[in-house]
């Protein structure tokens, strides 16, 4: 399994958030410096941010973004999901009926690491 670069990148912008931890907005050039991203990418993750309700953007000359979230609530897999979704990781194709067992095997270890990514706040990492 492997996340998309837009998940890494968005796990490190809400950890940059977190340990910003400033009331006042963060615009998007400097946040893209000192991420090393660029603007036009980073925008289109903070935007996804944003639906997830993780952040929140003012639009200004004094505008950017903070975060919505309580910082101690937003987990790891908050952020997976505003970035990957929330299919299943595994779907069968070869069993039309529904009773495929290896696809009930696999949604038990996406459960058990579901839970475990749900469980994981940002900021005991940080």
């Amino acid at each position: 399994m492997k996340y998309t670069k837009a998940t890494n990148y968005a796990l490190h912008i809400v950890a940059y958030m977190i340990k910003y931890d400033k009331r006042d907005n963060l615009s998007l050039q400097p946040l893209a410096n000192h991420l090393n991203i660029s603007p036009s990418y980073l925008s289109k993750i903070l935007t996804q941010l944003v639906k997830a309700n993780i952040i929140q953007s003012t639009p200004g000359v004094n505008g950017g973004y903070i975060l919505r979230k309580n910082k101690e609530d937003i987990s790891l897999l908050d952020v997976i999901k505003a970035t990957e979704g929330s299919s299943p990781m595994f779907i069968c194709e070869m069993d039309e009926n529904h009773q495929c067992k290896i696809q009930r095997a696999m949604e038990e270890a996406e459960n058990v690491m579901e839970t475990y990514l749900k469980d994981k706040k940002l900021i005991e990492i940080i």
